[in-house]
């Protein structure tokens, strides 16, 4: 069996341009980052820091252990290397597994071609050293093997994952065009939301981000909701550690009394959606969901907080037209209703950003799948910026 205590270098996936707030959450838990890259984080540990990784991380999307590393040149050497791998140590023998690639090499067309040399090669080891071998496929609810090979140089990894990280587990119904759990987190983190102030989300949808909200403020990870991992299915398994990380997760939950976070949106359904994924959450008591619309949303009064929007972003010419003056009215509603906070609005559409009428502290870069996004931060003044200086030199 493989041990889980034998160290290796570990890459920690993600979304492109997410890696920033990925890194920020790796080392919160106290591991030391030797590489950072546009989709993922290198670090050094074991199997054991792999558990640890998938439970709590919120912006990764795959945790690979590197099993090897090597030069390559064609599929015919890619069969013969992998072969040499003690996979018996690896995967059971009456188990199932699956192989994921990125594959990037002149003698390869298709990369489901180089997931087979390497599934013929595991399984072949298995007929030359054991009387059976294990089932293989493409769902990647058991062990999972990931190869990367790029022009000459080639590395296999187990997936610690299986399953992408990047969906949380609570979302039950993702409503109407929602936006992915790994990147709701990642917006969090980027804004200047201090956990504890009042956080505002009109047009909530599906009520991801106020969800997120809820548990970055209470300190609920993702592996709260999640019984299985691609690590669950390697030889030498330790269930009890696994344990262990789940009721610490339990243990380190916080309880803030004063935390408001309100969430509203003008559509019964949507909120009727965020309502049960909040509660698969655990976090329905402390979200107030409003049906209005968003001009409407009740915003504490006297307190700095942080308000939260993620409009549609038009994706034909008439929906455009007519998001212009939903795009107006959120810069209306923010000038108006929600001074001394901060407002967010994220977007894939900067034509309809101008129409906002606030110019943005930052623009944050993100993409939502393959649209390009910013996050645009807007300073929201109690009174006018002039008075405010004057105020200060009297």
């Amino acid at each position: 069996m493989h041990s889980f205590n034998k160290p290796s270098h570990i890459i920690i996936t993600c979304s492109n341009r997410l890696a920033p707030f990925l890194e920020k959450e790796i080392v919160q838990l106290g591991f030391k980052i030797t590489r950072s890259f546009a989709t993922g984080i290198e670090i050094n540990g074991t199997l054991s820091d792999c558990i640890r990784l998938n439970l709590n991380l919120r912006c990764a999307s795959q945790v690979l252990y590197s099993l090897k590393s090597f030069a390559c040149k064609n599929p015919g050497e890619l069969y013969q290397i992998v072969s040499q791998i003690q996979w018996e140590s690896i995967i059971e023998k009456d188990g199932y597994f699956s192989v994921t690639s990125t594959v990037d090499n002149p003698t390869i067309n298709n990369s489901l071609f180089a997931n087979v040399k390497v599934k013929d090669a595991i399984v072949d080891r298995f007929r030359n050293k054991l009387d059976g071998r294990p089932d293989s496929g493409p769902e990647l609810n058991k062990t999972v093997i990931n190869l990367y090979w790029k022009e000459d140089a080639a590395e296999i990894f187990i997936d610690t994952s299986g399953e992408t990280l990047s969906k949380h587990g609570y979302r039950r119904i993702p409503g109407k065009a929602p936006m992915l759990e790994s990147l709701a987190a990642a917006t969090l983190l980027a804004s200047n939301w201090n956990l504890n102030s009042p956080f505002v989300n009109p047009m909530c949808g599906s009520g991801t981000l106020a969800i997120e909200a809820a548990m970055m403020a209470t300190n609920r990870r993702p592996g709260l909701f999640r019984d299985n991992y691609g690590f669950i299915h390697i030889k030498g398994f330790d269930n009890e550690f696994y344990k262990n990380e789940k009721q610490n997760l339990v243990s380190n939950i916080k309880n803030i009394p004063v935390l408001k976070i309100i969430a509203s949106d003008i559509s019964e359904d949507a909120i009727n959606i965020s309502k049960i994924n909040a509660g698969v959450a655990g976090v329905a008591d402390l979200i107030n969901f409003e049906t209005c619309d968003f001009e409407e949303t009740n915003v504490p009064e006297n307190e700095s907080g942080t308000v939260f929007f993620n409009p549609e972003y038009g994706e034909r010419l008439g929906d455009e037209i007519e998001l212009e003056e939903t795009y107006a009215r959120i810069g209306d509603f923010m000038k108006k209703k929600c001074k001394g906070y901060t407002g967010y609005v994220f977007t894939g559409n900067f034509n309809l950003s101008k129409k906002i009428g606030l110019k943005p502290k930052r623009k944050i870069e993100f993409y939502n799948s393959k649209i390009d996004c910013r996050l645009l931060e807007y300073e929201l003044y109690a009174g006018s910026k002039r008075t405010d200086r004057k105020s200060e030199t009297e």
